[in-house]
């Protein structure tokens, strides 16, 4: 299911060039994409597109993607250009039309940036707790040796 698909062979190596190794990339934000596509289709039943129905229906069946996900059986084949057709792919395989809603009103590009956006943001946490965490000790170390003029100094 490559969205840009126009029935036509393409060179292996233009494949390769264009797409690389988006698949495996994209593991590593599949569950941003998954919670992003959660609130996403909050959204759409707020302002009318989804109905309650609908929605329940995609919440359980991001709700199964987000468990693959987590304990790791959630793969990307190479007949899917990255995670959101994927995705998209799974919703529909299971729920039927209603899968293909998800996609209704926001661009691949804002499917990227948005997953993007919360993987930094779970990330740097990280990043900022560990740095705290060697700034602390650089300052206890620097504490217990502040009587020794230079490191290693008897």
């Amino acid at each position: 299911m490559k969205l840009w698909d126009k029935g036509i062979s393409i060179d292996k190596k233009i494949e390769q060039f264009t797409i690389g190794n988006d698949r495996e990339i994209d593991l590593h934000i599949a569950k941003y994409d998954v919670q992003a596509s959660l609130a996403h289709a909050k959204m759409l039943y707020k302002i009318g597109i989804l109905s309650v129905k609908e929605l329940d229906q995609l919440e359980v069946g991001l709700q199964g993607l987000m468990n693959q996900i987590k304990d790791g059986t959630f793969t990307i084949e190479a007949q899917f250009e990255d995670v959101h057709s994927k995705i998209e792919f799974e919703l529909t395989k299971t729920l039927g039309e209603v899968g293909k809603k998800i996609h209704t009103a926001r661009s691949r590009n804002d499917q990227v940036l948005v997953a993007l956006q919360l993987f930094y943001k779970e990330n740097l946490k990280q990043i900022h707790s560990k740095t705290k965490t060697f700034f602390e000790t650089l300052l206890n170390l620097a504490e217990t040796h502040k009587e020794k003029l230079l490191p290693g100094a008897c």
